[in-house]
């Protein structure tokens, strides 16, 4: 009797693993939003505005920040200080009157007149200083010979000068006056010979209740007169300063050589 035997069932295949299911679509797009919205928001963001363009030197009518104005300078006599300090410690405030080169024939006849009507010019309570590019040895060496009462104001770098917008490009000083009051508002602003810069100084302290026909002033105009017709008949005073302005600059490549 031949005995029937039962084949073994064949093993049953491994399964094979689980995928890792997918994101939904949706998750998917709801994951990049942020970034597209941080996309959105630069595009729409309003673009920086503009930098003003550099405003111009301050005229007259016009009121500075007088705190850091112009940078430090230094007096003849070798104090550090700023147009800021100068005007607090004054009455009124300040005057700054700028010449090319110390010791020069048109800066002589400028330091002269306003030493000549010094008290005049300062009865309201304004305070003078000349301002240049010269060293505290030439300034020092000028304030002596010319017995000055008020200090000259040493700006090798031509911060100050180039502040008030009496700077020469691309190099020297421009003659002219410049005035602010305590508050900081500028009480005049201008170029001008050696007798104009006097005579805006001379307007300006009428106009806040000085004496204009003081014995001081009256002897600056006689001089300055006397300047303007030195060297022919009928010459005039804007003449005259241009003549001097070419003298001082003659001087100064003169002694650069």
């Amino acid at each position: 009797m031949v005995e029937l035997r039962k084949r073994p069932a064949p093993a049953a295949p491994a399964e094979a693993p689980a995928k890792k299911k997918a994101a939904p679509k949706k998750a998917a797009k709801d994951a990049e939003a942020p970034v597209a919205e941080t996309t959105d928001a630069k595009e729409d963001a309003p673009a920086p505005a503009a930098k003003s363009a550099k405003a111009g030197p301050p005229k007259e009518g016009d009121s500075i920040d007088l705190e850091g104005f112009g940078g430090e300078v230094e007096t003849h006599d070798g104090e550090k200080t700023t147009l800021s300090k100068l005007t607090q410690s004054s009455k009124s405030g300040v005057v700054l009157f700028t010449y090319p080169k110390a010791s020069t024939p048109g800066c002589t006849t400028q330091v002269q007149l306003f030493r000549d009507a010094y008290d005049e010019l300062t009865a309201t309570g304004l305070v003078i200083f000349g301002l240049s590019t010269d060293s505290p040895k030439a300034n020092t060496t000028f304030a002596t010979k010319q017995n000055i009462k008020y200090k000259l104001l040493c700006d090798p770098k031509a911060t100050l000068i180039q502040a008030i917008g009496l700077k020469k490009s691309p190099s020297g000083t421009t003659r002219g006056v410049f005035v602010v009051n305590k508050e900081g508002k500028v009480l005049a602003a201008e170029a001008g010979g050696p007798a104009a810069t006097v005579e805006v100084v001379k307007k300006l302290v009428k106009s806040l209740g000085g004496d204009a026909g003081a014995e001081g002033i009256k002897k600056v105009e006689e001089k300055a007169d006397a300047e303007a017709g030195a060297g022919a008949e009928g010459v005039d005073k804007e003449v005259a300063d241009t003549a001097a302005d070419v003298a001082d600059t003659a001087e100064k490549i003169d002694g650069a050589a």
